[in-house]
Formats: structure tokens, C-alpha cells, sequence
């Protein structure tokens, strides 16, 4: 078979699988192969080259091979799933049946948090260093994980009999007849995506005992030989359980409790209870703000966490208290488009610091606060001009600024403002479901969702477009906004519980629009194949002050 791998054509003989090619190659990579990708289909090592591989169209087009590193996004992702099944095997070990529930909550950064229930006692120290010993010895074994295709039902029934009931609920709304399922030693599971072909390349990770669960810290995707940061950000990981602890008494902790509740007509509810519980927090947040007396509120966020929505629900809220809110959008204080600097390929970035007048800004704030009258800028983005139509702002005793922009909660953009006089909020999608028990859903996925459901109504882009650029999304994110997010006063989680099945019926259609011979084909196959899990829900019942309105459309405030 022919293949067409760095700009050279290799010829491979039918039988041999990806996993000796990797090593024949690994030479010429930084970091271990862990993927293949043949085209814009992503393979498994311990796949073998068939007579179909290969060719494109004919033999005189050979397919690109390219192999995946643990330093990418598919093969860091590879990593984590195999270092999850070594370590749920590891634990099953140590605690044999006083497990009641293992449970993968949260992703962030390096670490994994698994949320642990014992039948009696708690976990100790001494049974982490074991749990983490027993991993090591497999990563020293070098065991392969065997991936077996089953009849769904035989599946079903397999996951039964080893207790793991969410996954059998799970695969009750499976469309397809069969079922790939891993098997490490004597230990079964389910996982959405691939898998490394053994642990022994899952020989970089360290835990620890952290509230009611344990640490799994893996390494830093940039420097995948290094192990990462051995920790959870103390204010995002209460964030976080405080959604999922009211997702659990919801009773829709997992999508197959979510798919249960819509096939019994109760998808209207779960919409009703999420909303509520949003304006409960937003009104709490309301509350604390008259209560400290802060006059201009900061809110920063990731893309497509609906700081939009949010503003504007907060705002109602302020009022609501007896505040007169007043919205401010850093974007009005862009620089001249001729000074704004330009990035390292020569584009304009208006995602740093340097691209707002922030002396203006600093300077007009402060004169708010003096109660001076100000007359703001409107940014005109045609032109890349500050416009001044007249309009003033002048701050009563009862006002409140509420500003938001992606740098809202960097002390650098209002350096001039003493801290007591601001009350910074953090805001992010962190969903409180998961598939099952072992596979969380990422939050960059809900996000990457939404913003491609938004693009394609407010802005005409194709999913194909969104997708292209969402990397360089995530770039800005980390340098901008995830390094300033526990010095926020508050966190709000905008994610829904039902929003998925909602965006589902939006984002299929512009997904399915992407071609195979597209670069982005292998992200949407993947986003694809991740709705699948999920039924349909109608949006008729969200109502229109929801923050989902943001990006399916029909809010009442005005967010594009």
C-alpha cells in the first residue's frame, strides 16, 4: 500500500500495523507517536494497513499518513483516556468491592478529579501511594488494551454484570448494533475516543487525595515528557461541585438520565429547573453586590460562555435590588485599528491588552466614580475608528457599571480603579453531566458547540470556519483569561443541563455540511459522534432571557 508520509511516497506492505510503522518513524517526531491518521480518518496503532487503506481516488493518489504525538490535541486526549482506564482498573484493585462510587467529575488543566465513595472508612494516603504503584506496574508491564467490537446488547449486558449501570442506560439509546469495547487485564469499559495501544506509554502521572476524591495529574500538553501542575483552582473546583452536587439531586447526573427525562415527556421540567436555578445564583450574586456597595462590576470569560446574556440577566437582577445597571463593552475601547499590534504572523490581535485604550479607559471610569459626566466611545469595526455620537453617562449614588470584555478580570485594564469599587465575576460553561461515569463531557466542547451554532446565525460563517479557527480560540484564552480567573469574587456557570440536547438539533446540519476532503473533517466527525449520545430536545420551551437565546437565537436581549 502506498502512502504519502512528510511529502514522501512510503510503500507499506498489507498486514503491518500503524504501531510498527510509529516506531520505525518516531525518530523524526519530538514526542511519542501515540495516533495515526490516515487522510482525515484517525486510527488506532494497533490497527493493521488493509488493501482499502491507502489511496484516495486511485494509485496515483496515496493518502497522507500523518502520526499524532502526545503533544496534540487528539493524542493528548489519547493519553488521558488510557491513563483513566489504568487508573479505574488501579483503584478497583486497591479497593476491590468497598468502592460505591468512582466517578470522573472535572478536567481541568493537567489534573483529573475522581469523586470516590466508600462503603466504609474514606481514602487514606497510604492507599493512594498503593493506587499509584499498581499504575506504575502497569505501565511497566506494558500491557495492551484490546479493543473488541460487540453486539450493543452483549455490551449491555457485559457493563451489568461488573456493576456499571450508567453505562447500560447509556447504551439504551444507542442507534448503532454494535459497541467497541476496551478491555485492560481482567477490567472492562467504554470510552468515547481511542486509545493508546499499551500503558507503557502512559508512564507520566502523579496523584493524590484531594476533598472526597483523588488527583490524577498528567502531563502538561505543551511539555507532554513533564508531569503538569498537581492541582484544581480551589474557587473553579467549588464551581464545579456545586453544579454537579445539584445535578445529582436533580437526578440527571449522566446524558442517559438526560435522555431518560426527555423520552418521558419531562424535557420542559429539566428546561424550567435550570433556568431557575441560574436566576437563583445571578440574584444571589445581584444581592452580594449592593451588599459590599461595589459601583462597576467586572466580568470576564472564555468565547461562547455568554457573558453577553449574562450581563444583561445580571443587570435586571441589580435593578431588581434597587441598582440603577449600566453596560459598558471593553470592545468600545479598541485602539485605532492602525495601532492595535500585530501578532507573530502579522495579524492584528485584539485579544491583548495593548489593543485597548486603556488610559482612556482608566481615565473615564474614574471620572464616573467622582460623578463626573463622560461621554464613552462607540468602536465603528468597519471603519477601526472610536466614534462619538453624544451620548453621556453620568453615575447616580444608586448606579452600577457592569463591564464586560475578556480582559475584565486583568487588574492591568483598570489599574486607576481601587479594588473595593469593583466586584469581579468569572463566568464559563462548565457542564455538570457526563456521558457515564468514566467520560466526562470537555467544556471546550459545550463551547465550541454553541460558537459554531452563534457563527453560523449572527455572523454567515460555516461550521468548517468556526472549527478552523477555534484552536487559536483556545490560544487566547489560556494567555488572557484562564490565568486571572481565581482572582474573581464569584464564579457563574452558564452551562445548561439541557443546552446539548437543545444545540443538537443546530449544530448537526452545519457539521454534516463538512466534507471529507476538508481539514476539519476529523473534528467534525468527532463533534458528530459526540451528539449521537444525545436525543433531540425543541427549543420552543427555553425562554428568551436564557443565555442558550445567545447562540440559538431569539433572546430578548440584544446579543446578535
Amino acid at each position: 500500500m502506498l502512502f504519502l508520509h512528510k511529502d514522501q511516497i512510503i510503500d507499506v506492505p498489507e498486514g503491518t500495523t500503524y504501531l510498527s510503522l510509529a516506531e520505525q518513524y518516531q525518530s523524526g517526531y519530538d514526542f511519542p507517536i501515540i495516533l495515526a491518521r490516515v487522510g482525515q480518518t484517525l486510527l488506532e496503532l494497533n490497527k493493521t494497513v488493509t488493501e482499502k487503506s491507502g489511496f484516495l481516488k486511485n494509485e496515483s493518489e496515496p493518502e497522507r499518513l500523518v502520526f499524532i504525538t502526545t503533544y496534540d490535541r487528539d493524542g493528548h486526549k489519547t493519553y488521558e483516556r488510557g491513563a483513566t482506564m489504568m487508573f479505574l482498573r488501579a483503584m478497583t484493585h486497591v479497593y476491590g468491592k468497598r468502592i460505591e462510587k468512582l466517578k470522573l467529575e472535572y478536567a481541568v488543566g493537567d489534573s483529573l478529579y475522581f469523586n470516590c465513595t466508600l462503603k466504609n472508612g474514606r481514602i487514606s494516603d497510604e492507599e493512594v501511594d498503593a493506587v499509584k504503584e499498581t499504575m506504575r506496574r502497569y505501565a511497566d508491564e506494558n500491557e495492551k488494551f484490546t479493543k473488541t467490537k460487540m453486539q450493543t446488547d452483549e455490551a449491555t449486558a457485559l457493563f451489568r454484570r461488573h456493576g456499571m449501570t450508567d453505562k447500560e442506560r447509556l447504551f439504551h439509546y444507542r442507534r448503532s448494533s454494535t459497541t467497541n469495547v476496551y478491555r485492560l487485564g481482567n477490567y472492562y469499559d467504554y470510552y468515547y475516543g481511542y486509545m493508546p495501544p499499551s500503558t507503557g506509554y502512559i508512564n507520566v502521572f502523579d496523584m493524590r487525595r484531594y476533598a472526597d476524591g483523588i488527583i490524577l495529574t498528567l502531563p502538561y500538553h505543551r511539555r507532554p515528557t513533564e508531569p503538569g501542575r498537581p492541582e484544581i483552582p480551589a474557587k473553579l473546583f467549588e464551581t464545579m461541585r456545586a453544579t454537579n452536587v445539584w445535578g445529582e439531586n436533580l437526578g440527571i447526573p449522566t446524558v442517559a438520565a438526560l435522555n431518560d427525562a426527555i423520552s418521558e415527556g419531562r424535557g420542559r421540567d429539566i428546561i424550567l429547573c435550570s433556568e431557575a436555578y441560574q436566576e437563583h445564583l445571578i440574584g444571589n450574586i445581584a444581592k452580594r453586590i449592593k451588599e459590599e456597595n461595589r459601583r462597576i462590576v467586572m466580568i470576564a470569560g472564555p468565547s461562547s460562555s455568554g457573558k453577553t446574556s449574562f450581563s444583561h440577566r445580571l443587570s435586571v437582577q441589580l435593578e431588581n435590588v434597587g441598582l440603577r445597571a449600566h453596560p459598558v463593552a471593553c470592545d468600545n475601547y479598541y485602539v485605532e485599528r492602525e495601532k492595535t499590534p500585530k501578532d507573530e504572523n502579522g495579524e492584528y490581535d485584539f485579544e491583548c491588552l495593548e489593543a485597548i485604550d486603556v488610559e482612556l479607559f482608566n481615565k473615564q471610569m474614574t471620572a464616573l466614580l467622582r460623578g463626573e459626566t463622560v461621554e464613552p466611545p462607540t468602536f465603528n469595526f468597519k471603519k477601526g475608528v472610536p466614534e462619538y455620537n453624544g451620548s453621556t453617562l453620568r453615575l447616580g449614588s444608586n448606579d452600577v457599571l457592569v463591564i464586560e470584555g475578556i480582559h475584565g478580570l486583568n487588574d492591568a485594564l483598570s489599574y486607576a480603579i481601587r479594588p473595593e469599587d469593583k466586584f469581579k465575576i468569572y463566568i464559563s460553561a462548565v457542564t455538570a453531566l457526563n456521558i457515564d461515569e468514566h467520560n466526562r463531557i470537555p467544556t471546550t466542547d459545550n463551547r465550541e458547540i454553541r460558537r459554531m451554532v452563534r457563527d453560523a446565525r449572527t455572523r454567515g460563517f460555516s461550521a468548517r470556519e468556526t472549527i478552523s479557527r477555534w484552536q487559536s480560540v483556545r490560544h487566547g484564552e489560556q494567555k488572557h483569561i484562564f490565568p486571572f480567573q481565581e482572582s474573581a469574587d464569584v464564579m457563574f456557570n452558564s452551562a445548561s443541563l439541557y443546552e446539548l440536547a437543545v444545540l443538537k438539533t443546530f449544530a448537526e446540519p452545519l457539521l454534516f455540511s463538512i466534507s471529507k476532503d476538508e481539514p476539519e473533517y476529523t473534528e467534525a466527525k468527532r463533534l458528530l459522534k459526540f451528539l449521537e449520545y444525545f436525543l433531540g430536545l425543541s427549543c420552543e420551551d427555553v425562554p428568551r432571557n436564557s443565555l442558550i437565546r445567545e447562540f440559538i437565537g431569539g433572546s430578548v436581549f440584544p446579543v446578535g
